[in-house]
């Protein structure tokens, strides 16, 4: 599997799907089923910016998981997003359920993502909660990021300001795509 991750606005799902449609890879996105399944007061909170439980989010990546062929690569955006998750996830490499042929990492600034974010109009996105966003990419997606590399995981930081077609490029040259 490939892993997209970056701060939310860096352009994770916009990358992946080109990806995923230029290769024909599926596309998971746990932002996207959380939005479909998720109801009642855990959405409000969603909305707001917090996170799910990690075992919450656990069972829905298994879930998906349990959808598609993970014999065969596919790309991942959204998860983990925890340090748990990231550990449940190397155990799933570790025993060989699952395999990462590597993670791309998007790095924008605040204020490239606050004007992506805000231009696109969507509840969770309000000034507070990208902030939020910010400081959850710094104290959490960093460690994971750095976990990955300790397991000898590659990771690919590639700047998600370029426009859309060099950061595409930019990716497939990392994985050599």
């Amino acid at each position: 599997m490939i892993i997209f991750m970056g701060v939310a606005g860096a352009g994770k799902s916009v990358q992946g799907r080109m990806l995923a449609d230029e290769i024909g890879l599926p596309w998971l996105s746990t932002g996207e089923f959380l939005r479909m399944l998720i109801a009642g007061e855990r959405r409000k909170e969603m909305l707001a910016g917090k996170l799910l439980k990690d075992e919450e989010i656990i069972a829905l990546v298994q879930k998906i998981f349990a959808t598609v062929d993970t014999d065969h690569e596919f790309i991942l955006d959204g998860f983990p997003r925890t340090v748990g998750q990231a550990d449940w996830l190397l155990s799933q490499v570790k025993y060989g359920q699952l395999d990462v042929t590597g993670i791309v990492n998007l790095k924008a600034s605040q204020d490239v993502v606050r004007d992506r974010l805000l231009s696109r109009g969507r509840l969770d996105d309000s000034h507070e909660a990208i902030s939020e966003r910010f400081k959850e990419y710094e104290e959490t997606i960093v460690p994971i990021l750095n976990q990955f590399k300790a397991a000898n995981v590659p990771v690919y930081d590639i700047d998600g300001q370029q426009p859309v077609m060099e950061v595409h490029q930019a990716i497939k040259e990392a994985l050599k795509q």
